[in-house]
């Protein structure tokens, strides 16, 4: 049986929008509304939606990076949320983070050397010559050599810097990575590169994974279950073959159908969604999705549906509810 790693109960995250001299708030954006799922020990859960989804918040949120407005985050049975910073901080090393941008994630005044050695002076795991050899040898597991330690981050191409980065969060030997979309911002041959040293460094150090990503294909390939994002919350969550071969959700239909087939002679049916991603600070009634879904009915525009398994695949959808 898997052992959970984390567990998201009803994790909300709202935004003050403040208005007047005296600041006052006269609304919220609900970045992430309501969110339920488990990330087993070992696995990489795919995070996927439209930008602005709440994607990104999840995961900061996870880590605490962001208070949640509520709900719980569970790490090996620990509430994470409201834990004093002392109790946190021990934690911490379990959980790191590798950002989106590598170009504005690294110290631009601090060496390569001093970037990963970072984490380790902070919470005292090595000091003088284990110290450096402990960077060292994170290097090289990154596809790095050591004579980079004395560089600095503008001297390395995206991909590097991004290798750099996964050193970083590699320092502390932690068991939970939340990457928050690494290779976007990579060249497609580069972005191959930096998801095979993920995958290589997951089975040899046994980590687990929360991948956030808009990019399908990248998602399919390194995930074995994944969850789509709709305005705050997950309206599908199974298994990457299922998901991909027997999507459930409307949304997850329209998401599917605009991934491009390699093939000019393969032709694909496109579903085009009407209007515009509706304003978190004013989500619809009901199915948040329900002003662009074509199968909608008089119920989606009242009750919000819940996250419910048919076919031991999750659907927040009134059509299986």
């Amino acid at each position: 049986m898997k052992q959970p790693l984390v567990e998201v109960k009803n994790l909300k995250k709202y935004f003050p929008i403040k208005k007047g001299i005296f600041s006052r708030t006269v609304n919220h954006v609900k970045a992430v509304d309501g969110l339920d799922f488990t990330i087993f020990k070992g696995e990489t859960l795919g995070l996927v939606g439209e930008s602005g989804c709440g994607k990104s918040t999840t995961g900061r949120t996870i880590l605490q990076l962001l208070q949640p407005t509520e709900g719980e985050v569970l790490y090996e049975g620990t509430n994470l949320v409201g834990m004093n910073p002392g109790e946190l901080r021990k934690l911490r090393r379990e959980m790191q983070m590798i950002f989106q941008d590598p170009y504005a994630s690294l110290d631009p005044r601090m060496t390569v050397g001093e970037i990963i050695a970072e984490p380790i002076i902070i919470h005292g795991l090595a000091h003088g010559k284990e110290r450096d050899r402990r960077v060292e040898e994170l290097l090289n597991v990154v596809g790095l050599s050591s004579y980079h330690a004395k560089r600095y981050a503008h001297e390395f191409s995206g991909g590097q810097r991004q290798r750099i980065g996964i050193a970083r969060a590699l320092a502390l030997d932690p068991k939970l990575i939340v990457a928050d979309e690494p290779v976007s911002a990579l060249d497609v041959s580069i972005q191959s590169q930096v998801i095979n040293l993920l995958q290589d460094l997951q089975e040899q150090f046994q980590l687990t994974y929360l991948f956030i990503a808009h990019d399908l294909s990248v998602v399919r390939h390194i995930s074995d279950r994944i969850g789509v994002m709709y305005l705050g919350r997950i309206v599908e969550l199974a298994d990457k073959h299922e998901l991909f071969n027997s999507p459930k959700h409307p949304y997850t239909k329209a998401l599917l159908s605009a991934v491009p087939i390699p093939n000019p002679l393969v032709k694909k049916e496109r579903i085009v969604l009407q209007g515009d991603v509706p304003s978190p600070a004013n989500p619809p009634s009901g199915c948040t999705f329900h002003p662009r879904c074509s199968e909608c009915m008089a119920i989606c525009k009242t009750e919000k549906p819940i996250l419910k398994e048919v076919n031991g695949q999750y659907i927040a959808c009134h059509l299986y509810n």
